[in-house]
């Protein structure tokens, strides 16, 4: 039997292995001035090692720790004069979750076409939801649940690299009248923000939230922050960290396999990525006519992304954040909510009329 040293050298040098590939990616692109450089950076570094045989590895606990970090980050958005600005934009947001259960049904059938994928695997693989969320629920209903994780890691790199890149290329930048309510670093109010904000990532990972990292954290601060409690700033490194490691967790997703499942699906997966990106920016920009919103924000609220990311660019280009915050948490609560009865429907009308 090996000596303990040496098994733990074992166990953690995957991970030590990706942190150390993300971190040099992340200073890189830095330098070289992408859009997202802690995020973009590990995540194709790590996603390229990956499928090229490198065992690298990212344990659920870094994954979670970075979406903590997002979580606090963003919550601070949430000020009185924030929430008041959000209510009056609740119908707007409504209509953004109404607008991607149809967009993720449509593509859904549009992949089932183009691929040949069974019914249920294409609407789960297509459903604008996290990834993990809507693979348990596709297993629960008989998808492939390595097709349906195949999907939701492709459209997330595809949006990651798409969008800030494109808003990078136009030098679209906002200049956001939304602040965070702290904005100086308090260490003791920070130890008390750390503390709080971990309990509430606890809580809702007890209740089987989904995201529970970044719901959990968000709400604390949330909380906090509207009523005018501004315990601390969170310190850029530790933002910095926390895109990190969100990074080489969506990263190590990439195994060598994935090059080899299905090239046809993957290819059809990419299509209906690229025409949802289309339909969701054309939405985007009829919605920020009606409603008054940047037209920027708009695209962020209203992407198939998810929500550390999109709010991230948000947040980095300084185009809304709580604004696509909102829009994303709400939702990913309603699709992980009505998914499943969604789907049942659909069955039951498909079944009804032959």
């Amino acid at each position: 039997m090996p000596p303990p040293l040496v098994m733990l050298q074992t166990r953690f040098h995957p991970f030590l292995l990706a942190l150390s590939i993300g971190l040099v990616a992340a200073l890189f692109c830095e330098w070289i001035n992408t859009p997202l450089p802690w995020m973009i950076g590990p995540l194709f570094a790590t996603a390229a090692a990956r499928m090229g045989g490198t065992p690298l590895a990212c344990p659920v606990h870094v994954r979670e720790a970075g979406q903590w970090a997002i979580g606090a980050a963003l919550g601070l958005y949430f000020t009185p004069a924030v929430v008041r600005v959000l209510a009056s934009y609740s119908g707007y947001i409504v209509l953004g979750v109404l607008f991607a259960l149809v967009l993720g049904a449509s593509c859904g059938w549009l992949l089932h076409k183009l691929s040949g994928v069974d019914r249920t695997t294409a609407f789960f693989a297509m459903a604008v939801g996290g990834a993990s969320e809507m693979a348990n629920q596709g297993e629960r209903h008989g998808a492939k649940v390595d097709r349906v994780a195949a999907s939701h890691s492709l459209r997330i790199m595809m949006v990651v690299a798409i969008i800030p890149f494109l808003f990078k290329f136009q030098d679209i930048r906002g200049l956001d009248t939304f602040v965070p309510g702290a904005r100086v670093v308090h260490y003791g109010g920070l130890l008390v923000l750390i503390g709080l904000t971990v309990l509430g990532a606890l809580l809702f990972k007890r209740m089987k939230s989904p995201n529970a990292f970044v719901l959990g954290p968000l709400a604390i601060t949330i909380a906090l922050t509207a009523s005018g409690i501004n315990l601390s700033a969170l310190p850029e490194w530790m933002v910095h960290l926390g895109q990190l490691f969100i990074g080489i967790s969506l990263g190590t997703r990439f195994t060598p396999e994935f090059l080899h499942t299905a090239p046809r699906y993957l290819v059809s997966v990419g299509f209906c990525t690229l025409v949802a990106m289309a339909v969701a920016a054309a939405f985007a920009f009829g919605l920020a006519n009606i409603s008054g919103i940047h037209p920027a924000t708009a695209i962020l609220a209203t992407s198939p992304g998810g929500i550390a990311e999109m709010s991230l660019t948000a947040k980095n280009l300084q185009l809304g954040v709580p604004i696509v915050t909102a829009f994303h948490v709400t939702r990913l609560a309603a699709l992980v909510i009505s998914i499943g009865p969604l789907f049942r429907l659909g069955q039951r009308l498909k079944n009804r009329h032959g």
